[in-house]
C-alpha cells in the first residue's frame, strides 16, 4: 500500500460530521425571521447544509440558502454562534449562525419564498424562538440574539447551550 493509499484509508476511517449554516435576519423591532418548511413540522431559520461538492464555506452556504429560500442575497455579518449538536439518527452537526442584519420594511415586503421547500415566513420575538424552533436550534437562535444585544463575541455552544467551561 502506498502512502497515498494509507492516507485515503485514514481519511475514510474518520467519523462523519455534518455542517449547517443559517442567517439570523431581524426587523427594526428585533423580531427574527423564521421560515416554515413543507418537508417537516415546525419552523426554521433561513439556511441549510454546507455542500462539500460545491467546496463552499459555511458563510457561503448560509448566503446561498438565504438567496434560494427567501430571495435575500446580501453579504452576511459576523459569525454569532457555532454549535456542536448531537441528534438521534444522524451524525454530529456543526451549525454556524451568521448575522443577516436588520431588514427594513421594503426588504421584508420583497421576501420571495422557495415554493419547493417553504410554506410561509413570520417574524418572532427572540424570547419566543424556542416555541417555534425545535431543540438546539431555538436555543442557538436565542443565544445569537443575546450576542447581538450585548455586543459580545461569537458564542460557542453544545446542543444550543454554553458549555460549562466557557
Amino acid at each position: 500500500m502506498t502512502t497515498t493509499d494509507d492516507y485515503a484509508a485514514y481519511i475514510a476511517s474518520l467519523p462523519r460530521v455534518l455542517a449547517g449554516a443559517a442567517a439570523l435576519y431581524r426587523d427594526a423591532r428585533g423580531r427574527v425571521l423564521l421560515v416554515e418548511p413543507n418537508y417537516r413540522e415546525g419552523w426554521a431559520l433561513p439556511g441549510g447544509t454546507v455542500e462539500s461538492d460545491r467546496n463552499e464555506s459555511p458563510r457561503t452556504a448560509a448566503r446561498r440558502e438565504s438567496a434560494e429560500e427567501i430571495g435575500i442575497d446580501v453579504p452576511l455579518g459576523r459569525l454569532l454562534a457555532v454549535d456542536w449538536s448531537l441528534g438521534p439518527g444522524r451524525p454530529p452537526l456543526v451549525a454556524y449562525l451568521y448575522d443577516g442584519g436588520v431588514l427594513d420594511a421594503d426588504r421584508l415586503d420583497a421576501v420571495v419564498l422557495q415554493e419547493e421547500e417553504l410554506l410561509s415566513w413570520k417574524l418572532v420575538e427572540p424570547e419566543r424562538l424556542t416555541e417555534y424552533l425545535p431543540g438546539a436550534v431555538g436555543l442557538r437562535a436565542q443565544e445569537a440574539c443575546r450576542v447581538l444585544e450585548s455586543g459580545g463575541g461569537t458564542v460557542e455552544l453544545e446542543n444550543g447551550r454554553r458549555p460549562e467551561s466557557a
